[in-house]
């Protein structure tokens, strides 16, 4: 497939800042393509402080931000922050940021809903791909059911994830759920997991894990139903020993001992986060998802759970709420156990070969828009 090809391509990855399912994901793809690709790696906040300590090369770029206030995030804030903290930083990070990329010359550039990647492949006509869950939203219909009262919601969400990245010549979607396609160019992939995940041996414990910055009325829910919680996210990830209250065990901040505990847990209480969901739905999990608030993606996330038969979504943990889902907890485990994923193969295969199919094609896009240009010439 060429000279790039021959020689494994350059690869010019971007990483969204925001929350760390982008860079944990980011990470398995990246490590895969380095065993043959010279990759450079580009992220911005906690995406880049995270990747900049395990790959070789990273660089820190601009990323948006958002306001969030008692757990909700507000929508109209976080576009007026993130396009004033632009306005700030987006020119100088851009110009000194090409000017480093443009001594090397990518082949392709694949981004993680990182809007500045994209900048530069449409700028200088470099083949972008798309790889992320959030596409989701406008690669795919949705019906009534799942968009629901949150019309608006959808709308804002669908308006933001379209200007984010434009113009990929391919958007592969990560999902756990089936929705059907609204675009050609689009391709839908099993979620990409963390190796200590695929790793894990699933068994059925007792125990629930929770996972939420937590509010009274769910920790009163959780006390009252007497069933064993292990808790994180909350007080105890400020304490370097575990804290209990009853039936209720507030867990320290551990990556293994999160991983061992959702491996072996009974049942899941999360919010809708894709990385978790995805993660629990992998191991056998069923999960009580209760997705934030102002936050349409993780509505759509738990809606499509409980449409699957994977669980169920809620605006709150009530007593009411948790009996109905353990009370249904087999239910939720037969849907489960027909659940298919053979670790990452597909969505990394499929990363690579859209990639490899873009360098291919480009000599023939760029000749057909030289012929384009001179017959708008002429």
């Amino acid at each position: 497939m060429g000279e790039a090809m021959a020689d494994g391509m350059k690869v010019l990855y971007g990483v969204n800042g925001e929350g760390m399912g982008h860079a944990t994901r980011s990470e398995v793809v990246i490590n895969a393509l380095l065993e043959r690709h010279d990759v450079r790696v580009v992220a911005a906040g906690a995406a880049f402080k995270y990747l900049s300590e395990r790959l070789p090369r990273v660089d820190e770029i601009f990323g948006p931000s958002f306001a969030l206030e008692q757990g909700e995030i507000h929508k109209w804030a976080s576009v007026r922050q993130s396009l004033h903290d632009a306005r700030l930083e987006l020119p100088g990070t851009v110009k000194h940021w090409i000017s480093v990329v443009e001594g090397w010359r990518p082949d392709v550039v694949i981004t993680d809903f990182e809007p500045l990647a994209g900048v530069y492949a449409r700028t200088t006509r470099t083949p972008l791909i798309a790889i992320d869950n959030i596409h989701m939203l406008v690669r795919c219909h949705h019906d009534e059911e799942i968009v629901g009262a949150e019309h608006a919601d959808f709308m804002l969400a669908c308006a933001v994830t379209r200007a984010m990245v434009p113009g990929a010549v391919s958007y592969i979607v990560t999902t756990f759920f089936d929705a059907p396609l609204a675009y050609d160019g689009t391709t839908l992939v099993p979620p990409i997991l963390r190796p200590e995940i695929i790793a894990a041996e699933s068994s059925q414990g007792e125990h629930l894990l929770v996972y939420s910055s937590g509010e009274d009325e769910l920790l009163d829910s959780l006390r009252r139903s007497g069933v064993p919680c292990r808790v994180y996210g909350m007080r105890g990830d400020r304490s370097p020993d575990d804290v209990e209250d009853g039936n209720l065990e507030f867990r320290p901040h551990s990556n293994e001992g999160f991983v061992a505990d959702l491996a072996s847990a009974r049942a899941v209480i999360a919010g809708g986060g894709f990385s978790l969901l995805s993660e629990a739905v992998y191991l056998g999990k069923p999960v009580l998802s209760v997705p934030l608030h102002g936050q349409f993606e993780q509505l759509m996330n738990a809606r499509y759970l409980e449409r699957t038969g994977f669980g169920l979504c809620a605006p709150e943990v009530t007593p009411e709420v948790l009996r109905s889902f353990t009370g249904r907890l087999e239910e939720f485990d037969e849907a489960l156990a027909g659940y298919e994923q053979e670790g990452n193969a597909i969505p990394i295969a499929t990363v690579e070969a859209h990639a490899e199919a873009a360098v291919a094609a480009q000599p023939k896009l760029l000749r057909r828009e030289r012929r384009q240009s001179r017959r708008r010439m002429s």
